[in-house]
């Protein structure tokens, strides 16, 4: 039987050598095998990123930045005057609210179910492309 602790069994020949360098290893201690490291739960650092302190307002739990506007807000105004595309232009989506302005919010079937979808999605997005709070 061989001894484990002998070099070819696995082990580097010299305390430093990287085990993983014939293969295309990564830096001492990482195998040629699997994943890329990932950055932090929440995104990448940078000027409001999930690691700011500073970022004014949150972020979700893929490190998406949350709007200042409420999802259920954007909903109910949706539900009860959408026939006027408020919902649309109070989360500053102004192109939409113009085109449910012009229809009726689609005769209303537009507004009705835009509002339903504001109230249970949680993918819905201001103009600026931040997640509307719950």
């Amino acid at each position: 039987m061989s001894d484990p602790n002998q070099p070819g069994y696995g082990y580097p020949q010299q305390p430093g050598q990287n085990p993983y360098a014939a293969q295309g290893g990564g830096p001492q201690g990482q195998p040629a095998y699997g994943y890329p490291q990932q950055p932090p739960m929440g995104g990448a650092p940078g000027p409001y990123g999930a690691t700011d302190p500073n970022a004014p307002f949150g972020y979700d739990r893929y490190g998406r930045p949350f709007s200042h506007k409420s999802k259920i807000v954007a909903g109910v105004l949706q539900l009860f005057i959408g026939t006027l595309g408020i919902g649309r232009f109070y989360t500053g989506h102004v192109g939409m609210g113009v085109a449910q302005l012009l229809t009726c919010g689609g005769f209303g079937f537009w507004a009705l179910i835009d509002g339903i979808i504001f109230l249970v999605s949680d993918e819905r997005t201001d103009s600026d492309g931040r997640i509307l709070r719950s």
